[in-house]
C-alpha cells in the first residue's frame, strides 16, 4: 500500500468488494485506518491439504506494470527461494520486468519453453511455487 490508498479503493482495483477484503484480512480493526507499507489481502487464502495456507492464482492478467500487491512481493520471494531470481535489490510489490524474468526462470525449471515460458503464471506454475497465503 501507498500514501493516499484506501480500502475502497484497493478493492476497486482487485475486483473485489470491501466486506471481501475486511473478511480475508481480520485484523483490520477500522476499515478507515491503514497505513503505507500494510500488507492487505486482496484474495482469499487457498487451503492445500496439510501444507498451510498458500496464495490462489490471480489470473494472468493480474500479472501488469499497473499492478501493485503483497502477493507479487511473496512470489519474488518464493522465486527467490527456488534459486530463479534476476532481482538486483530483491523483490517488491509492484509487478516488473525482474519479476516476468525470474518467474520465466521457474517455468524453465518445470520444463516449459517457447511461449509456456514467457515469465507470465499461469495456474500450472503458480501452483507449484506454492506462494504463501499473504496476512501481513
Amino acid at each position: 500500500m501507498k500514501r493516499g490508498d484506501n480500502l475502497t479503493k484497493i478493492a476497486r482495483m482487485h475486483h473485489v468488494t470491501l466486506d471481501q477484503i475486511l473478511e480475508w484480512n481480520p485484523e483490520i480493526e477500522d476499515p478507515d485506518v491503514i497505513h503505507p507499507g500494510q500488507r492487505i489481502r486482496v484474495a482469499p487464502p487457498q487451503e492445500t491439504e496439510g501444507d498451510g495456507e498458500f496464495e490462489p492464482f490471480p489470473g494472468a492478467d493480474f500479472f501488469q506494470a499497473s499492478v501493485t500487491s503483497p502477493i507479487i512481493e511473496a512470489m519474488g520471494y518464493r522465486l527467490i527461494e527456488e534459486n530463479c531470481s534476476v532481482y538486483s535489490d530483491g523483490p517488491d510489490s509492484t509487478w516488473s520486468p525482474a519479476d516476468q524474468k525470474s518467474y520465466a526462470k521457474w517455468q524453465r525449471k518445470l520444463g516449459f519453453s517457447g511461449a509456456d515460458a514467457d515469465g507470465i503464471p499461469g495456474l500450472t506454475s503458480w501452483n507449484k511455487l506454492r506462494v504463501p497465503a499473504v496476512y501481513e
